[in-house]
């Protein structure tokens, strides 16, 4: 029997809006298609109308995951149009609050992957190491969610020599758990029956939609925007760019868990050798000079693009935000062929969807 089964508008484990409509034959997924635009706030419409210091504390809220990563961007951003060098201390410690946050990402993703499932045991399990990560977090920048870490032309918040060291001792701490958490993923049964096999995104196909991030890297793609073209002081930093070939649910878990290591490599090394100086030029509000730049980060889930249009006013005269998830969803439909309505969630849920960001 054929039917067409509708997921959503609320995904039934992420809590966001999307709605996916499964073409089935009994219980195989044919075909597949995904519609989004549920979320829409108008925060690009609404950065024409606030200058460079309020438009900050705006993208910050595009995400309540990846909230650094927009304001890092908005920021680079706005810092290439008037040609603003950040001290490198400052550089440092935004770089060290953009890995911290990478962590917590990959971190309650893999707890959401693992109560998709049914392994609700592993999922309170990561996340109660995940505490430790957004305690490190509050005690950096005072919040959990909004870090408020970001000025233009650097860090809001300096790093003492006390909170350097509990940081490094923080990491540290994480690594046993992490290999734990590691062990269990790749050796569980439970996570094995589940996650390989399904959702299969070839390297080809990985590269012709478009696919970036832990999304892009599961199925061999080795693309980082922090290796590809390094920024505030990423060439500084020796890690590496975990892949794995086999593209499936599987291979996205043991990715995200593989670069939470290289996350503490980069905060470590940070740490260790952060620089003495400035961490900003000055609490000043700058006028946006005629001109038109694109920022790119490596966010958690790839790479988040921001375009600023200045006209030597205070306000922006365009920002257009580009986000990963914008450019991971069209593999969604994809992913869904041939495998069965049970694992339609997973599989969803598998490219760390943000709606928030997808409908900013």
């Amino acid at each position: 029997m054929s039917y067409i089964i509708p997921i959503g508008p609320y995904h039934p484990s992420l809590e966001e809006p999307i709605h996916a409509k499964l073409y089935t034959e009994g219980e195989v997924i044919k075909d597949a298609e995904v519609f989004v635009g549920y979320n829409h706030r108008g925060i690009e419409k609404l950065a024409t109308e606030r200058n460079a210091i309020q438009t900050l504390v705006l993208v910050e809220r595009v995400c309540g995951i990846c909230s650094h990563s927009h304001a890092f961007t908005y920021a680079m951003a706005v810092e290439a149009i008037n040609q603003i060098e950040v001290p490198k201390r400052g550089q440092y410690i935004r770089v060290i609050t953009a890995e911290l946050e990478r962590l917590h990402s990959h971190l309650l993703w893999m707890g959401i992957a693992c109560h998709i499932i049914g392994h609700d045991s592993m999922f309170m399990h990561i996340w109660d190491e995940r505490e430790l990560i957004m305690d490190l977090l509050e005690k950096l920048s005072g919040n959990r969610v909004n870090y408020a870490m970001v000025t233009i032309g650097g860090s809001r918040r300096d790093i003492s020599d006390d909170l350097r060291k509990e940081i490094l001792e923080g990491c540290a701490a994480l690594k046993a758990p992490l290999d734990r958490i590691t062990e269990i993923a790749l050796t569980d049964k439970t996570i094995a029956m589940r996650t390989k096999g399904v959702g299969v995104l070839t390297k080809e196909d990985a590269i012709r939609m478009g696919a970036v991030g832990p999304h892009a890297r599961a199925s061999g793609v080795k693309i980082d925007v922090r290796k590809d073209a390094p920024y505030s002081s990423y060439d500084d930093f020796e890690f590496d760019i975990p892949t794995v070939e086999s593209g499936d649910v599987f291979a996205r878990v043991v990715v995200r868990a593989l670069e939470c290591y290289e996350s503490i490599k980069i905060i470590q090394q940070a740490l260790e050798n952060l620089p003495e100086g400035p961490i900003n030029n000055g609490n000043k509000l700058p006028k946006i000079k005629e001109g038109q730049t694109v920022a790119r980060h490596e966010a958690p889930r790839g790479q988040l693009s921001h375009m600023v249009v200045g006209n030597g006013s205070l306000t922006n005269h365009r920002v257009s935000i580009h986000v990963p998830s914008y450019k991971n969803t069209p593999t969604v439909p994809h992913m869904l062929r041939n495998n069965t309505v049970a694992d339609a969630g997973l599989i969803i849920a598998s490219i760390d969807p943000c709606f928030s960001c997808l409908d900013r």
